[in-house]
């Protein structure tokens, strides 16, 4: 069923209750107003009933035919006088006014012979209440038309937007993200276009965000496999040569010890130098002092080497007890120290950095801060900002980036843990 058909039912179920509600209060009225017009007429009878029994010329036909609720009947030599029976609403709605035995009509014998019937007569005050009913149910009637007239206009008006929301909608689903209603019409429709617009604005921007981010991460992981092949047919593929070449030296060295001394010193050092060059890239690839260390040492030996490796002076502040954490909450939280530390080593120009990691009740707080040259926070955050963000996400916690020029930059990374 339409929405239409419901507020149409609504409608017309008050419209129901009401006209019931008026048709009682009216006929509750009306038996109060008919007790007093009976109490009169039933005077009327009494007096014209004496009249005619002292003197009765003075009851004259044409005298007792306008009367108001009084029935003067002349019967004819021998004719029973009775009431007549009414069938209809007429005869209803007597019953249901006037008590029965004021319809029995007062029989006289008059002293010149003829007979006639005095009764009391509702069909006056039937007709009255009867009219009175007609109107109200004719007013009732074109209130309720009116009504659902103005309805059906309204909600059809209403309903033509709710189309246009919907076939936007559609479109919207269909990937058609350039959608726009039209800001025009009531004021509510107007609401509507405006918040519907700006949310297409929105995810057709995000949309267009997410495209260009997959690009950049595509772009960087092509970047990185091509810097992972490089050092490993460059700097560790030259070392396993060398020392390919200096081994197969040995074997025409043998009898000359300087040389093979020498030669031996030579594979010391291609060693020592490929074993560093793979720890550098294990530790590119994956913070392995996570798996063998607790974290505020692990944070230490990520600051530390930050701090060798830029020579800006980074100060770390680690509560004495910090929570146990999941090893993905770990990394998540060492790679966003780690980015925060290369964004301020790229773009802060800063002498000093502040990092704390506190813990207190319920939440892992860290901070990081440096006293550099600061910025606007940009519109759209490139891959780095993005990937902070979405770890902060995934560690369920909320991340914010204050910077403003000449003011610095600041890191706050508020995470909840659930209590134990």
């Amino acid at each position: 069923m339409s929405a239409l058909w419901r507020i149409n039912l609504w409608v017309c179920g008050f419209f129901a209750v009401v006209t019931c509600a008026c048709m009682v209060l009216l006929l509750h009225q009306a038996m109060a107003d008919v007790e007093r017009e009976l109490q009169s007429a039933e005077a009327v009878v009494q007096y014209l009933s004496e009249t005619a029994e002292r003197d009765p010329v003075s009851l004259q036909p044409r005298l007792t035919a306008s009367l108001r609720h009084v029935r003067v009947r002349w019967l004819a030599p021998g004719e029973a006088a009775r009431v007549p029976s009414e069938d209809g609403m007429d005869a209803w709605l007597g019953r249901q006014l006037f008590a029965s035995q004021r319809q029995h009509p007062r029989v006289l014998d008059l002293q010149d012979g003829r007979r006639v019937s005095i009764a009391v007569d509702p069909r006056d005050e039937i007709d009255e209440v009867w009219d009175s009913l007609q109107q109200l149910l004719s007013l009732c009637a074109l209130a309720l038309a009116l009504s659902l007239l103005t309805i059906r206009w309204a909600v059809r008006r209403g309903m033509g937007l709710l189309d246009e929301l919907l076939r936007a909608l559609q479109q919207v689903c269909s990937g058609q993200l350039n959608v726009r209603l039209r800001s025009e019409g009531l004021p509510e429709a107007r609401q509507l276009a405006l918040h519907f617009n700006r949310m297409t604005s929105t995810l057709e921007q995000a949309r267009t965000d997410n495209t260009r981010l997959t690009q950049t991460l595509l772009a960087v992981q092509e970047q990185e496999r091509t810097h992972l092949a490089q050092t490993l047919h460059d700097d560790l593929g030259q070392y396993l040569a060398g020392i390919r070449a200096q081994a197969c030296l040995l074997r025409l060295v043998s009898d000359q010890p300087e040389t093979l001394a020498r030669t031996v010193g030579l594979l010391e050092d291609h060693c020592e130098h490929l074993q560093q060059g793979f720890r550098t890239l294990v530790h590119d690839l994956y913070p392995v002092a996570l798996q063998h260390l607790p974290m505020a040492e692990a944070f230490a030996m990520l600051v530390g080497q930050w701090q060798a490796s830029h020579g800006i002076n980074c100060q770390l502040r680690v509560s004495a007890h910090l929570p146990a954490l999941c090893a993905g909450d770990k990394a998540h939280l060492y790679r966003v120290l780690q980015e925060a530390l290369t964004n301020i080593a790229r773009h802060a120009d800063a002498s000093c950095v502040r990092v704390r990691l506190h813990y207190g009740g319920t939440r892992l707080r860290l901070l990081v801060r440096d006293n550099g040259c600061g910025a606007q926070p940009p519109q759209r955050p490139g891959v780095g900002l993005h990937s902070m963000f979405e770890r902060a996400r995934c560690l369920g916690g909320e991340l914010k980036i204050i910077s403003q020029p000449g003011a610095g930059w600041a890191l706050a990374l508020n995470m909840p843990l659930e209590a134990s």
